[in-house]
């Protein structure tokens, strides 16, 4: 029973902010805020992707050279910061990981 109270709180949760935006159409931040919510993209994706650089297995700290996730990462974000472009930076990310997985022999095939 605990279980469904839960999921149906952050029903209702989810539910009331994601209306409100159309229950009020004429709602309108100020500008810090909208602001603030300029970041909030980037800040999202760097909460997703980096623990699965750092922590690859979920359990330690993997900061070494043997670890394809973190210098494939590091490698996408030279990317991205050289050419700007969505396509090259997840074809060259994506590249520079299988190249790395291969190489440090990691690949489970």
């Amino acid at each position: 029973m605990e279980n469904w109270m839960l999921i149906l709180g952050m029903l209702a949760i989810t539910f009331a902010t994601r209306y409100s935006l159309f229950a009020f159409p004429d709602l309108r931040f100020p500008p810090m805020v909208r602001q603030g919510l300029h970041y909030v993209p980037t800040a999202v994706l760097t909460a997703i992707v980096v623990p699965g650089m750092l922590l690859p297995d979920g359990q330690t700290w993997a900061l070494s050279l043997d670890n394809a996730y973190l210098l494939a990462g590091l490698a996408t974000i030279l990317i991205a910061a050289l050419t700007r472009h969505l396509l090259a930076t997840i074809g060259g990310g994506m590249l520079v990981f299988f190249l790395l997985r291969w190489w440090l022999g990691q690949m489970p095939i």
